[in-house]
């Protein structure tokens, strides 16, 4: 059964996703992470609970404490639902540094895969578990900011927060 309780943080309302009596074969853990508001509503699975946990509590505190600056990386159980591509490339969004950016390009390099950059966009572009499965770290080859599923702007706070180099959209024009 998955679980589920809203937060609210210093960037905005976050929902916040565990399993943690699995099925069997089915890993317990943190399987998702969205911000939402009125422009992003919340997605929720059709399997979905309401009722904070344990898990879901600590996995606030943490986000909590990455966004005050006390905390570089996540000591979670992740147990996020996807394809074994999707799998990869999220394990590879984890190994980016606090602080540091990779394009797509170099994402699909990284997998063996150097002619799979729209595929290693697409999932990170389906990754469940946003920041905690850092996707925000990925912009474009030239530096600049693209896509995010909550936002640009929320892309350049948590790239700032960390003190990344990137382009911004301004810088462009």
């Amino acid at each position: 059964m998955i679980t589920y309780e809203c937060y609210s943080t210093e960037l905005g309302d976050v929902a916040i996703a565990a399993c943690e009596v699995g099925d069997e074969g089915v890993d317990n853990g943190i399987v998702a992470l969205q911000f939402y508001d009125v422009e992003r509503p919340l997605r929720l699975g059709a399997d979905w609970q309401r009722g904070g946990s344990e898990l879901t509590d600590m996995a606030a505190q943490q986000l909590r404490e990455y966004m005050a600056g006390q905390r570089r990386s996540f000591n979670l159980s992740l147990a996020p639902r996807g394809t074994e591509f999707q799998r990869r490339v999220w394990d590879a969004l984890v190994q980016i540094p606090f602080g540091e950016t990779r394009s797509y390009s170099q994402q699909a390099q990284f997998l063996g895969q150097p002619r799979a950059i729209r595929a290693v966009a697409r999932a990170n572009g389906a990754n469940p578990l946003a920041v905690m499965i850092p996707c925000h770290r990925v912009i474009g080859a030239n530096g600049s900011l693209t896509g995010y599923a909550g936002g640009l702007a929320l892309k350049a706070q948590l790239l700032t927060l960390e003190g990344a180099n990137f382009i911004s959209q301004g810088e462009l024009l």
